[in-house]
């Protein structure tokens, strides 16, 4: 008989992707995948109440981890913005390559692509709260032009860069996805070259990147 197992988040989290990556779909019925690991319902519902928010959780769980991470280190909280930003950036990359499979099947599961980025809707949210907790303050011009772009908001606008970042890792076929990590940075030197509207060479230099990989924004 097998051995019950101690079921919490993360179990059920791996179980789940197990299952979809070997069936290449997910279970018929939240009975069925319970039977499948061999536990009850009553236990499964004390962590998740359907399949759609274990994808969603796969992806806050990344986030979560990034950030249990990045406090560990001693020298993340003297970093300036733009480098805790990169910081999280290749910290969250890492642990969505070491997924890489399990993330692409929940993110082309379905055709209608706003049902698969509804997946990501919790993440919005904390990833949001995470870029406004760094109180990025943009300089204040007296332009029409500028004020306009400055009135968006700071987090809105990151995740815009964040969907766009995670659309070039999906299509990158570069060894050990390199080509992303230089993405992030540029993408991330670019960003605050824009709201400090410093020297737009980093931003140029980022145009310079997208033309070459021909990528669709």
């Amino acid at each position: 008989m097998a051995k019950k197992i101690n079921l919490n988040k993360e179990v059920i989290l791996s179980e789940y992707s197990k299952f979809v990556l070997t069936e290449g779909k997910k279970p018929n019925s939240i009975y069925a995948f319970c039977q499948h690991i061999k536990v009850g319902e009553t236990e499964f519902y004390q962590y998740f109440s359907s399949f759609e928010q274990i994808e969603a959780s796969v992806f806050t769980t990344f986030f979560e981890n990034t950030v249990k991470l990045l406090s560990q280190s001693e020298e993340y909280p003297t970093y300036d913005a733009k480098t805790q930003i990169l910081s999280f950036y290749f910290t969250f990359f890492e642990q969505m390559t070491a997924n890489r499979s399990f993330v692409i099947h929940l993110l082309h599961e379905d055709k209608n692509q706003l049902k698969n980025l509804k997946k990501l809707s919790s993440l919005r949210t904390l990833f949001k709260g995470y870029i406004d907790s760094l109180e990025i303050e943009p300089i204040k011009i007296p332009q029409e032009t500028i004020e306009k772009i400055q009135q968006k908001s700071i987090s809105e606008l990151a995740w815009i860069q964040f969907l766009m970042t995670l659309k070039f890792w999906i299509d990158d076929t570069s060894p050990s996805f390199e080509k992303t990590d230089l993405f992030i940075e540029k993408s991330v030197h670019a960003s605050f070259d824009l709201i400090d509207l410093t020297p737009l060479k980093n931003i140029i230099d980022f145009g310079k990147f997208l033309w070459n990989e021909k990528v669709k924004m």
